[in-house]
């Protein structure tokens, strides 16, 4: 059985950009193919929650090859995305130099498929922040479904 949303989606607004990608930009390092978010939509420091929208769209560079004629995105991207939202969330509460890494990861289970075009939610919230590492509950909602789950640590690199 699903647990429940950390969030429940309904409950703010959707089309709200608290961060724009230029916004992102300044606080993660990605770049083209390894840019996984959209923008940010929420965020609230108390409990240190966030939300990050990845528009999915058919030019994604994994879209020609999984699988053809039936893209399917790849769990590891959508984990990626949550990463670095995560990043985003530290960098808020923890001003720092440097790069955020995705270190670790616990808990990982996916429930369902995330297919172009479509939107993919991601919902972190910051159990365990320092100057130097973060630790957050993340999950994943596409078309009103729990499509991931997963404990993503990261560390200051």
């Amino acid at each position: 059985m699903a647990p429940p949303l950390i969030l429940d989606l309904k409950h703010i607004d959707l089309n709200h950009v608290a961060y724009d990608i230029e916004a992102i930009r300044k606080i993660n390092p990605h770049r083209h193919e390894m840019e996984q978010l959209t923008s940010v939509i929420y965020a609230d420091p108390n409990p240190p929650t966030l939300v990050g929208l990845k528009e999915v769209t058919m030019n994604e560079f994994w879209v020609r090859g999984h699988i053809p004629g039936e893209p399917i995105m790849p769990g590891v991207i959508m984990l990626e995305a949550a990463a670095q939202l995560c990043s985003i969330g530290h960098k808020l509460l923890t001003p720092h130099e440097g790069f955020m890494g995705f270190v670790k990861l616990d808990e990982a289970r996916f429930r369902a498929t995330v297919r172009p075009p479509s939107k993919l939610y991601l919902i972190a919230r910051l159990k365990s922040v320092s100057s130097r590492r973060v630790v957050a509950d993340c999950q994943g909602v596409c078309n009103d479904n729990l499509v991931f789950e997963a404990v993503i640590t990261g560390m200051l690199l």
